[in-house]
């Protein structure tokens, strides 16, 4: 997908008012609680939203026994993502792309197979589950073990978007990570 297509894309998010963001971030929420997996998921992984990207920071005042995630960069052997358990008050740090990340590692690192669900930001979808993300990959290399082995535990993957970042038709590349579901203000594209 061309680099003007994920401009356009992206400038369309920021150009949403922050009423018209607080409420897809409410609706968002919403839409998500009623998914019988979102309910039962305990190791749930989320971003923290930059870029006019979709807030799901919502889900955090969820009561129960969720376990919240947040991703951090890694730098060896590859740029990948890993997660870190993080509880609402705990404190952050700005990684080198100006997202705050889980200031606190060690033994709370964990990698993608091991959650139960992975919420995904998106530049892009359409309604069969392909995804359009910055560009840097960071997502699709942490989820390429995906394309190896059907047999290893995964997390269900749920891409989260404002519906007006919605395309007719993505071409997924071979390295492109299928979604299991994609979820806007709007409603739900897949099985959550």
């Amino acid at each position: 997908m061309s680099f003007s297509i994920r401009r356009e894309l992206r400038a369309r998010r920021r150009r949403l008012t922050p009423i018209e963001q607080r409420d897809h971030a409410r609706r968002l929420a919403r839409q998500l609680r009623g998914q019988w997996r979102f309910r039962r998921a305990v190791r749930v992984a989320l971003y923290w939203p930059a870029d006019g990207e979709i807030d799901p920071r919502l889900l955090l005042r969820l009561q129960g026994a969720k376990q919240w995630h947040i991703p951090i960069l890694q730098r060896f052997p590859t740029k990948t993502l890993a997660f870190v358990r993080w509880r609402p008050g705990e404190p952050l740090v700005r990684n080198r792309f100006g997202i705050p990340e889980p200031a606190r590692r060690g033994y709370c690192v964990r990698h993608a197979q091991s959650l139960d669900l992975l919420l995904m930001p998106l530049v892009g979808f359409d309604a069969a589950g392909h995804r359009l993300g910055m560009g840097a990959g960071f997502y699709d290399r942490s989820l390429a073990y995906l394309g190896r082995r059907r047999t290893w535990r995964r997390p269900r993957l749920i891409g989260l978007a404002h519906a007006c970042q919605q395309l007719e038709h993505i071409a997924p590349r071979p390295w492109d990570i299928p979604l299991d579901a994609i979820v806007t203000e709007e409603g739900v594209w897949g099985r959550v």
